[in-house]
C-alpha cells in the first residue's frame, strides 16, 4: 500500500492551494464580494475563472483533450480538498456540483455528438448545468426506481414529458439539463435520462426554494414539466438505461462532495487553531486548555479517517469498481466530521464564531445539508448494513495485489 501522491498530483495540489490562499480567500473578508445568495459575485467569479484557466488548473475531472487537467479520482481527491479550503473555491476551478457530476457521466456515456453539443460548453465554462432527479412526495427521492412519478411518453418521433421535480441544484442558472423520467413500469429498465436546453418550451421553474443557505449558484429549484418534447438524439445511453446512467453518475458525484467537504472541515480547523493560539483566557492561551485540546484532537483524527476513506473510494473507482461500499462509508464519515469540525470551531471562538466576522457561520449552515444530499446518512447506513448481512465476515477484506 503506497499512500504517497504522484509528483505531478502533489505539484497540482500545491499550486491550487497557493491560488486559493492568494487569490480567492481574501475575497471572503468583504461582504461586498458576496451575491444575494451568499456566494461569490459574478464579476469576481469570471475574473478568477480566467486566471485559473491561464494557470492550467481548469476542470481537473475532464480529459486534457477537452481542456481539462485529466486527473484520476485519486488526483481529484487531493486537489478538490485543497480548492475547498475557501468557500468560493470549487466554482472557480469548474469543479462544483452539479456540473462536475454531469461532466463526468456525459464523458463516460454520451455519444460524440452529444458530447460536442451538451458536454463541451460545460467544460469550457460557457454554460452551467443541472441534474433533475428528485421529486416532492409521493415522488422519487432515495428510492429513485420505485417512486419516480415524472413520465415520458412516446408520441410520434418525440418523447413528451410531464411531471414535477424539486430541489434541483443549480437550475436557476443552468442552460443544459439532464432529466430522469419514467418510460415504462419495468423494475430495472423503467427509467430514462434525457438532455434538454432551458429554452425548450414545455417546462418552467416554479420557484427557487428558500433554504437555510448559503446557496450554490442557481439555487435549489422546483420545476414543472407540462409537455416538454425531446427527440431521440437527446436520450442518454438508451431508453430504459436511466438507472445505469444514474448509478454511473452518483458514485463519483457523491465522492467529489466528500472531497470538497474535507476542504471545508480543514478550513474550520485552520480558523480554530489560529484563534486558540492567539486568544488568552485565565492567564494562558486557549490552546493550552485540555478540553480544547481534546476537541481539536478528536476532529483532527476524524478528518484523517475521512481522508483515508475518500482516498480508498477514489482508488477503487480508478480501478473500475462501482465502489458502493467505499463511497457510502466516506459519505457518512465525511458529512459527520464536517458538521463536527465547524461546530467545534465555532465553540472555541465563542461569540465571534457565531458572527459573520469569520467564515464559520457560513460553513456551519452549508454543512448541515451534507448529511441529507446525495443520500441521507440513514440510507447509506442501511445500504452498508445490507452489504454486511450479505457478505458477513467478508465485508472486511483486503484487495490482492497482482504481483
Amino acid at each position: 500500500m503506497d499512500f504517497s501522491l504522484p509528483r505531478e498530483i502533489e505539484q497540482y495540489r500545491k499550486r491550487i492551494s497557493t491560488f486559493v490562499d492568494e487569490r480567492i480567500k481574501p475575497l471572503e473578508l468583504d461582504r461586498a464580494n458576496y451575491d444575494e445568495h451568499e456566494n461569490i459575485v459574478d464579476h469576481h467569479l469570471q475574473r478568477l475563472r480566467g486566471e485559473v484557466k491561464e494557470a492550467g488548473l481548469w476542470s481537473p475531472q475532464m480529459p486534457r483533450e477537452r481542456g481539462g487537467m485529466g486527473l484520476s479520482m485519486v488526483g481529484m481527491a487531493a486537489c478538490y480538498e485543497a480548492m475547498n479550503r475557501s468557500i468560493f473555491g470549487p466554482v472557480c476551478f469548474n469543479a462544483v456540483a452539479p456540473d462536475d457530476g454531469n461532466m463526468m457521466v456525459l464523458e463516460k456515456v454520451a455519444t460524440e455528438e452529444q458530447k460536442t453539443r451538451w458536454l463541451q460548453p460545460i467544460v469550457d465554462g460557457r454554460v452551467r448545468s443541472a441534474f433533475a432527479l428528485t421529486e416532492p412526495h409521493p415522488g422519487a427521492g432515495s428510492d429513485m426506481a420505485g417512486m419516480m412519478q415524472t413520465r415520458a411518453e412516446r408520441r410520434g418521433d418525440r418523447w413528451v414529458i410531464n411531471g414535477h421535480k424539486w430541489f434541483i441544484t443549480g437550475a436557476g442558472l443552468a442552460e443544459h439539463f439532464m432529466l430522469v423520467a419514467r418510460t415504462s413500469d419495468d423494475a430495472r429498465k423503467g427509467l430514462t435520462v434525457f438532455l434538454f436546453h432551458r429554452d425548450q418550451p414545455g417546462w418552467e421553474i416554479k420557484r427557487r426554494i428558500p433554504i437555510m443557505g448559503p446557496e450554490e449558484h442557481g439555487g435549489h429549484c422546483e420545476l414543472i414539466f407540462d409537455g416538454l418534447e425531446i427527440p431521440d438524439d437527446q436520450v442518454v445511453l438508451g431508453v430504459g438505461e436511466g438507472m445505469k446512467v444514474a448509478q454511473i453518475r452518483l458514485a463519483p458525484a457523491r465522492l467529489t462532495h466528500c472531497m470538497r467537504w474535507l476542504g471545508l472541515a480543514r478550513r474550520a480547523m485552520e480558523e480554530a487553531l489560529s484563534h486558540v493560539e492567539m486568544r488568552q483566557a485565565f492567564g494562558a492561551a486557549l490552546a493550552d486548555n485540555q478540553s480544547i485540546q481534546t476537541s481539536l484532537g478528536e476532529v483532527a483524527m476524524e478528518i484523517e479517517v475521512g481522508r483515508t476513506l475518500v482516498m480508498k473510494a477514489a482508488w477503487a473507482l480508478d480501478q473500475g469498481s462501482f465502489a458502493r461500499k467505499e463511497v457510502s462509508m466516506a459519505k457518512v464519515a465525511v458529512s459527520n466530521v464536517l458538521n463536527k469540525a465547524v461546530d467545534v470551531a465555532i465553540q472555541v471562538h465563542g461569540a465571534k464564531g457565531y458572527s459573520q466576522d469569520t467564515v464559520l457561520e457560513w460553513i456551519y449552515r452549508y454543512a448541515r445539508q451534507a448529511r441529507i444530499v446525495d443520500g441521507a446518512t440513514e440510507v447509506h447506513q442501511m445500504l452498508l448494513a445490507r452489504m454486511l448481512r450479505s457478505e458477513g465476515n467478508d465485508f472486511w477484506h483486503w484487495e490482492m495485489a497482482d504481483r
